[in-house]
């Protein structure tokens, strides 16, 4: 933990700092990032009190986004650069829902004792407990929480285009889920929890999982005094920014690869996991990957370095992974911002539940 710990420190002030300047303008470069490059860096608590939040930043996205009406013609989504206006349209027909949660969690970054969290749940338009739904936990970087990704409200970006792709036919529709990645009591924007991060695998496991499928209609067959959760891996994914990019791929795909059959790293953190360790550790995994999908930006000053040695080189090291068959690196012209990480939710939510689906 100690490594894990100074990391913390060190890494704080520079996440925040980047992702406040994405929330100034999504649809650029981190030029403030790049701008204070080889300054002296201000005190965590300066960070964090001058941070813009990631909710305020999605608002900004929103209020952007295209007002004009797309035509009602068949599926033209695809794997791009850019996302199409007629996917962040807000749709008023064929709409889902988004529900606020409470569960039981446990303090796993302290005493193990029993708290209550939050989180934000998707519903696909008609959604009925006479039909089974995949789901996918979207997870926040190490300023956010459960709303970072704006699933707090009915203008949500991740709601909009779920709701378009799924009306388009591109996907069928599923449930997304954004929870707070802390695994502690203190689970709030707290500089001293980066810990909790790398713990979250125990939350995912024991309680926010069982949580879901014993309350909404998943493929799981949920029971209380215990089930085979691997059973349905092909069911689940789990994908997430800058430190849920992190989370993704050293508790996702390295840690709960029983839990989880598609995995999405946007802009993965510093401290994820490296290439030949995941090769390492999935060498004699019984379980197949469906699709590892990472995005990243090529001026991401924060990111980029270990978000690409962390996966760019997989395909070399593990037979586990085959380029264009279940593993995607993109990179494009961006920073350590918004632009990058829609643009990996609207590619990776066309890609979850698809791949190799004769073995599931």
């Amino acid at each position: 933990m100690r490594r894990k710990a100074l990391w913390g420190i060190i890494m704080m002030t520079a996440l925040l700092t980047a992702c406040g300047s994405a929330a100034k303008n999504t649809e650029t470069t981190d030029v403030a990032a790049e701008e204070n490059q080889g300054e002296p860096a201000g005190s965590i608590e300066d960070a964090i009190a001058e941070e813009t939040s990631y909710q305020e930043e999605a608002t900004e996205a929103e209020e952007t986004a295209s007002e004009d009406k797309a035509g009602d013609e068949g599926p033209t989504a695809e794997i791009s650069e850019h996302v199409p206006p007629k996917y962040t349209n807000l749709r008023t027909e064929g709409a889902g829902t988004i529900e606020r949660i409470s569960y039981t969690a446990h303090d796993y970054a302290g005493d193990g004792s029993e708290i209550t969290k939050e989180a934000n749940v998707y519903l696909p338009a008609d959604y009925s407990e006479d039909k089974k739904y995949n789901v996918l936990y979207l997870l926040h970087g190490i300023g956010g929480d459960e709303d970072e990704w704006g699933m707090n409200k009915n203008t949500s970006r991740v709601k909009t285009i779920m709701d378009n792709l799924a009306y388009y036919g591109d996907i069928d529709g599923f449930i997304v889920v954004t929870p707070n990645g802390r695994a502690g009591a203190e689970y709030k924007k707290d500089s001293s929890m980066i810990d909790a991060f790398y713990l979250f695998g125990q939350e995912l496991r024991n309680d926010l999982i069982p949580y879901m499928e014993s309350h909404y209609s998943t493929y799981a067959d949920y029971q209380e005094g215990g089930y085979d959760m691997a059973a349905t891996r092909a069911h689940r994914a789990i994908a997430g920014l800058s430190m849920g990019g992190m989370q993704t791929i050293n508790i996702g795909l390295d840690e709960c690869t029983d839990l989880f059959g598609y995995f999405g790293a946007f802009s993965a953190a510093p401290t994820s996991n490296i290439a030949s360790k995941t090769a390492s550790i999935l060498e004699n995994s019984e379980y197949d990957i469906y699709y590892f999908y990472n995005i990243c930006g090529l001026q991401d000053k924060v990111a980029y370095s270990s978000a690409s040695a962390a996966a760019k080189t997989l395909p070399a090291l593990s037979d586990k992974f085959t380029d264009g068959e279940n593993f995607m690196w993109q990179e494009m012209s961006g920073g350590h911002d918004f632009h990058i990480w829609y643009q990996g939710f609207y590619n990776f939510a066309q890609i979850a539940f698809k791949h190799d689906s004769e073995n599931k």
